[in-house]
Parts: C-alpha cells; sequence; structure tokens
C-alpha cells in the first residue's frame, strides 16, 4: 500500500511497527522489511533511521563502538611534599559564622590535608585568594 506525504501518518505507521513489544526494537534494516511488507513511500529507509536514531530506547540500549581505552597508567610518584594536590569544596553545610562550606586542600604524596571555612558562593578570584592566604 502506498502512504501518500503526510508525515504523521507515516511515524504512526513507524511506530506501530517499531514500538510495540513483540518487534522488540530490532534495528533498522528488520524494522524496514516489516513495514515495507505492507507499506511504501519514497524516503522510508531515511524516516525509519531518522526514528530509530531518536529512539529513546534505543539510545540507552545501545553497544558503545568506541575503542577501548587501553591499559590503567599509574600516576607519577612527586619526590617533594606539596607539589601535587587535591582540591575538594564540602557544601551544604550549616551557616556558621557566615561560613556555609569547606574547601579541602591534600597533599597526594603525604595525604597531610588542610580546611579551609568558606562560603558556597565562593568566585574564582576570591578562590585564588584564599588558596594563597592559607596554603
Amino acid at each position: 500500500m502506498y502512504v501518500p506525504k503526510d508525515e504523521r501518518l507515516r511515524t504512526e505507521i513507524i511506530q506501530l511497527h517499531y514500538d510495540i513489544p513483540v518487534a522488540g526494537h530490532r534495528g533498522k534494516w528488520k524494522m524496514t522489511e516489516l513495514v515495507t511488507r505492507n507499506y511504501w513511500w519514497l524516503g522510508v529507509m531515511r524516516d525509519m533511521g531518522k526514528y530509530i536514531e531518536g529512539c529513546n530506547m534505543c539510545q540507552r540500549m545501545k553497544n558503545g563502538t568506541d575503542t577501548l581505552a587501553g591499559k590503567l597508567k599509574l600516576s607519577e610518584i612527586s619526590e617533594k611534599t606539596w607539589t601535587y594536590l587535591m582540591v575538594d569544596f564540602i557544601t551544604k553545610l550549616s551557616l556558621v559564622a557566615g561560613k556555609d562550606a569547606i574547601l579541602v586542600v591534600c597533599d597526594r604524596l603525604s595525604k597531610m590535608t588542610h580546611f579551609v571555612a568558606t562560603t558556597e558562593g565562593i568566585l574564582a578570584e576570591e578562590l585564588a585568594r584564599l588558596f594563597r592566604d592559607n596554603m
């Protein structure tokens, strides 16, 4: 059966063949075969491809085709303390003396840690000044 140039009708036909549990989201070629058994229109393959690319379930269940990242490498261990640092914030704390967050700075070699009281909405310039004054 030829389907006229009605995008809503064509989408509905694709949905009827693709979104049912029996069909099972099989992919472009199988689904195109199912649709073209009974229906045809110019660009049926293109429309099926667009529909499948936009299918939320297929995108979530698709196998990753990226190349593997390779073996993990160990981080370099510095010979000098306070060369490599880890910095993080602890936020959403109770307001005490106008401060509601903690800046945590940890040396990766010695594991020595500094805690600095601050505010959650601190700007980058203020953070740099706070780091300079306390480290």
